[in-house]
């Protein structure tokens, strides 16, 4: 007796459909669902039935029904997703790109940059599908980032010096960061700082009374993090003379010294040239100008300024040199240094880069 129910759909596989299959169903990267789809049609082309395969499959026949037929009705295609359905899209793609364009290459009247109400007025679309498209393309109008190039003729010859001293210093020496942190305010609130409370950060008043200021020379050991420190109350040459000295007491008479320092004025001067020249041991390296950034001191001085000093509050100048010290103190009792990675040709490939990209930015 022959059997009930609707007739099978014939279903044959040519040998490259054959294979898509089998690479699809073993692949790690598929779908489980796509996996299992091309596993039932494999098997409805060996000639087994719906039942055979549903029970082999662990579905239902319906299930086995539908791939076959999809399958023969659109072969591989058919065994995709069909996108769902739902609201049909309000914002064409050259919508899109009119938001892009006029946000990339207009700015508008009677303001520096777009925001996404005065851009949603002037193309006539709502604030949140410019908002939308603001995400999607990682468009910031409302952002400004500042940047200095350095005008250094000897930039790449001093990149590479210094660099090479973090990168492979040289052996019997000692390898100091130094720069002054001028004019530290000794900063008090003018009421207490409140403390921290479950779901209340610390508060503290936006207005503080000056109480003199003091200067910071600091002199880090690149190899072990440890730092040298001096302040003073005026800022000169003779003072950064005076923290010279000091470096030579507390640096070893058999090592070397390559000093890191920027192009201030006070580091140039006569009294300094003498002083290298009655201390032959010690090597000057300046940071090309606008540079600062190369200099790891600088990376300490944030370290001082944003766990100590910016909360902190001092009565007197006394109270701050003394608050510095102790801080410079408890960092020398777990120094921690500051490992640099970036090669000195990374560093000029990513400049070259940048500069090509504001050279090209019709400005």
């Amino acid at each position: 007796m022959a059997g009930k129910g609707r007739p099978m759909a014939e279903l044959a596989l040519s040998d490259e459909e054959r294979e898509t299959l089998e690479r699809w169903a073993r692949r790690p990267t598929s779908a489980q669902a796509l996996a299992q789809r091309c596993r039932i049609v494999l098997a409805c082309a060996e000639g087994l039935t719906n039942q055979q395969v549903a029970a082999r499959e662990g579905v239902n026949q319906v299930t086995v029904g539908k791939w076959r037929s999809r399958f023969v009705k659109r072969r591989l295609d058919g065994l995709h997703d069909e996108p769902r359905p739902g609201k049909p899209r309000t914002i064409s793609d050259a919508d899109v790109e009119r938001v892009i364009t006029k946000t990339l290459e207009e700015t508008p009247r009677g303001a520096t940059h777009w925001s996404t109400r005065s851009l949603a007025a002037q193309v006539g679309m709502s604030q949140s599908a410019v908002s939308r498209i603001w995400r999607a393309f990682a468009l910031k109008p409302h952002a400004l980032e500042s940047f200095k190039l350095s005008t250094d003729p000897l930039f790449i010859e001093k990149v590479r010096d210094i660099v090479g001293l973090y990168l492979n210093p040289p052996e019997a020496a000692v390898v100091l960061c130094v720069d002054e942190k001028t004019q530290v305010q000794a900063l008090d609130r003018t009421a207490p700082i409140l403390p921290l409370l479950p779901g209340t950060p610390a508060r503290a008043t936006h207005d503080y009374r000056r109480h003199g200021t003091t200067n910071l020379y600091a002199a880090l050991d690149v190899a072990s993090g440890l730092v040298i420190s001096d302040l003073t109350e005026r800022h000169r040459s003779e003072e950064f003379r005076r923290f010279l000295t000091l470096i030579d007491k507390s640096v070893p008479a058999e090592l070397d010294v390559h000093v890191i320092v920027d192009n201030s004025s006070t580091h140039k001067t006569p009294a300094i040239h003498r002083w290298l020249v009655r201390h032959p041991r010690f090597s000057f390296h300046f940071t090309p100008t606008y540079s600062s950034w190369l200099n790891l001191v600088e990376r300490w001085f944030a370290e001082l300024t944003e766990r100590w000093l910016r909360r902190g509050s001092h009565r007197s100048t006394k109270e701050l040199v003394a608050s510095i010290r102790t801080w410079t103190r408890l960092w020398n009792e777990n120094p921690r240094p500051f490992v640099w990675h970036k090669t000195s040709d990374e560093i000029l490939e990513s400049l070259a880069a940048y500069c090509e990209r504001i050279s090209d930015s019709g400005h």
